[in-house]
């Protein structure tokens, strides 16, 4: 059986104001009682133009349950914008993003991206890539109550969701700490959070390990992170046995 998974505490998604391509007010307040499927995409993507289709069916299905709102994020002018929403009759609201909005929901590393939001305005999953609409569909239903062909599993967002909450991550892509023992793992990951990769990212290190996998600069100083733990505990001088108690002797 398929599963699907929700953040199990899940953060309020951030709100904001937008004007949508008709100029009507746009924000997520409104939709609360609806599930949102939050779509950050550019007209130059072509996965981001591939999957609109079946957004727009999944639009016309749940219409009255369900809201999708495009979040436009490349530079094109809004003529571009408006000539693809025309030619591929978008059935849901679309808005130009603003920086704002991109760093509140992380910054938006690849495109496109969604961010699956609940009744309650919470935000429980986030997909990143094309992806299979029949998933988008059942995450719908089950977060609308209904009937699914799945199982129903949460994780903790340890900045799969949210990169502020990397510090709860205990492993991160690309960095190994399998020779460590618990207490220098511990030592790593605090090391890894509180320490700004300087790939101009301005992220932690461990946010940058989530954020961007390939990011040469944070993998190697990750590893010399890991060196370092792992070489001053061999450095430690061995404790000298303290001498058992000499016997009292006995009268």
């Amino acid at each position: 059986m398929p599963v699907i998974r929700f953040v199990r505490d899940p953060d309020p998604a951030p709100d904001f104001k937008a004007k949508d391509l008709d100029g009507n007010n746009l924000s997520l307040e409104p939709l609360k009682g609806k599930v949102v499927l939050l779509n950050f995409w550019a007209t130059w993507c072509g996965p981001c133009r591939a999957e609109i289709p079946s957004l727009i069916e999944l639009q016309s299905r749940y219409k009255d349950r369900m809201q999708i709102v495009g979040m436009v994020v490349d530079e094109d002018d809004e003529r571009t914008v408006r000539d693809v929403v025309k030619s591929e009759s978008i059935n849901y609201p679309v808005a130009l993003t603003s920086p704002e909005v991109r760093m509140a929901y992380g910054g938006i590393a690849a495109l496109p991206t969604v961010f699956v939001i609940n009744t309650e305005g919470r935000v429980v999953q986030k997909h990143v890539g094309l992806f299979n609409p029949g998933l988008y569909e059942t995450e719908v239903r089950a977060l609308l109550g209904m009937p699914v062909s799945a199982k129903v599993e949460t994780f903790e967002d340890t900045g799969e969701i949210f990169l502020k909450h990397a510090d709860r991550a205990t492993m991160l892509p690309g960095v190994d700490m399998s020779a460590l023992t618990p207490e220098q793992r511990a030592a790593v990951l605090h090391k890894l959070n509180a320490e700004n990769c300087n790939c101009g990212c301005n992220f932690t290190l461990a946010q940058c390990r989530i954020y961007d996998p390939p990011c040469h600069i944070s993998q190697q100083r990750a590893a010399a992170i890991v060196q370092e733990v792992a070489a001053s505990e061999k450095a430690r001088p061995e404790k000298t046995p303290v001498p058992a108690a000499a016997e009292t002797a006995k009268p």
